[in-house]
């Protein structure tokens, strides 16, 4: 969307490089993304640099708001998103799929094991966000209204994620399967 050009480094996570120097003290999460600043500052957590990059170097077009009030909107759907969807497909993923059964949790490897409940738990919570959201989406083209966000990058990668897991999205939610239609056409994500 804002068509930026960042220097990046590719790390092997297959292999684990992220528990590997310098990676394992630049961020003890073990997780990427993370962006290292000229002063050496770390900031992990893919909605905290997009928040950083748009605040201190891409300001247009605005993902997060420009007013407090929009500001707070925007950050109102995106937890939404995140808590009830996002996090729960996610985890079903890790609990899924077999590349994932020795790191359940990201950022380690351990004996923590798959479960198939929470596959399910999964698809129930994505499951009761639609029910939530697809009349509040009858008269929006974007989560938020008329305006492209943040947010709606969250959605688009719930609708991935569901893809992946092989979840289909109710029939009955009409205007969620229009919201993710309209975000699949966004020029941004035809390069996924």
């Amino acid at each position: 969307e804002k068509n930026i050009s960042l220097q990046m480094q590719e790390i092997n996570v297959r292999e684990g490089q992220q528990f590997s120097e310098p990676f394992k003290s630049m961020n003890p999460f073990n997780c990427i993304p993370f962006l290292e600043l000229d002063d050496g500052t770390i900031i992990s957590e893919s909605i905290s640099i997009c928040r950083y990059l748009e605040e201190e170097l891409y300001p247009a077009p605005s993902l997060f708001g420009k007013t407090p009030k929009e500001k707070a909107y925007v950050d109102m759907w995106n937890r939404r998103l995140e808590l009830d969807a996002f996090s729960p497909l996610g985890n079903a993923l890790r609990n899924k799929e077999a590349f994932f059964s020795d790191r359940v949790l990201a950022g380690t490897r351990g004996d923590i094991k798959q479960s198939p409940d929470i596959v399910e738990r999964g698809r129930q919570m994505s499951n009761l966000l639609f029910k939530r959201i697809d009349y509040y989406l009858k008269d929006k083209e974007f989560i938020c209204g008329d305006n492209f966000t943040i947010a709606d990058i969250t959605g688009y990668f719930i609708f991935v994620t569901l893809k992946r897991l092989k979840f289909d999205i109710p029939k009955e939610f009409k205007n969620v399967q229009k919201w993710k239609l309209n975000l699949l056409n966004r020029e941004c994500f035809n390069n996924e």
